[in-house]
């Protein structure tokens, strides 16, 4: 895979950086410009990030971070069952237990919600942080609408968190799940009023809680650039055209003349 010249591969993050020191130099440095591309391509182009997350796992699978970097890009790719293996390899490797929530949720895409919510009740969820217990606390109510257990997924997802006025990073998607979830309920008047409170909550735009919203309030949004396009063919159509004669019609039209001409000599005969 080419690697762009102002990839450096000093990107990383130190403790990533730190890991790699386990290998040799030139290895290492290739190892981390790959690892850059990963992260660099996620959101965006994930198919390409995968592909730059394969070749650091055959240059480095012995290292955590490549299989927790390999496990994020087929987590990105829907890839849950690698995912899940690379996950898997990289806590057993550290001890930490802060992919949990997402070792779960790929239980989940693997169609395995009940595993899913087994997990969620694990002592393990205990020593995660706050982010990691909301993120938990998300998958969970996902699996429970994956078994079509709705209001089990709304009452989920009531916690301290969801009511606090305050705005963590995981406050919008939190207020949008709860929303989405009253929704699918047929609580509309509450998911309307949630999905108003992801909004306020949504900085960076992680959801869109702004169309959802919309369109509960039934707004409709035009396209600016198809209306004008429509607009300019409008006009177009409108202007008169100068089309230029036909050859054929022409000639036709001396042969009516000159035919005319004929007849009118041969009534002078007459």
């Amino acid at each position: 895979m080419p690697i762009p010249e102002d990839v450096t591969g000093e990107e990383i993050d130190k403790d990533v950086r730190q890991e790699l020191q386990s290998l040799p130099k030139t290895l290492a440095e290739d190892v981390a410009k790959n690892l850059v591309m990963v992260a660099r391509l996620i959101d965006e182009e994930p198919e390409r990030a995968y592909a730059y997350s394969r070749v650091a796992l055959r240059l480095a699978s012995r290292v955590a971070a490549v299989r927790e970097a390999a496990g994020f890009a087929a987590y990105a790719t829907q890839k849950y069952g690698e995912a899940l293996a690379e996950f898997r390899a990289a806590r057993r490797m550290t001890g930490t237990v802060e992919l949990w929530p997402l070792m779960a949720d790929c239980e989940r895409g693997l169609g395995r919600p009940e595993k899913a919510l087994d997990m969620a009740g694990a002592p393990e969820v205990q020593k995660l942080d706050k982010a990691g217990q909301v993120e938990m606390r998300l998958v969970a109510a996902g699996a429970r609408r994956d078994m079509g257990q709705l209001d089990a997924a709304i009452v989920t997802l009531q916690s301290s968190e969801l009511a606090s006025n305050s705005v963590q990073p995981w406050t919008a998607r939190l207020r949008y799940a709860y929303a989405d979830a009253l929704l699918a309920a047929g609580r509309e008047g509450e998911a309307r009023e949630w999905f108003a409170k992801a909004v306020e909550a949504d900085r960076d735009g992680s959801t869109d809680a702004s169309d959802r919203l919309a369109e509960l309030d039934g707004v409709e949004f035009t396209d600016a650039f198809v209306e004008d396009e429509d607009e300019n063919g409008d006009e177009n159509g409108d202007e008169d055209v100068d089309v230029a004669p036909d050859d054929t019609d022409s000639a036709e039209q001396d042969e009516q003349d000159e035919q005319a001409k004929q007849d009118e000599h041969g009534d002078d005969k007459d």
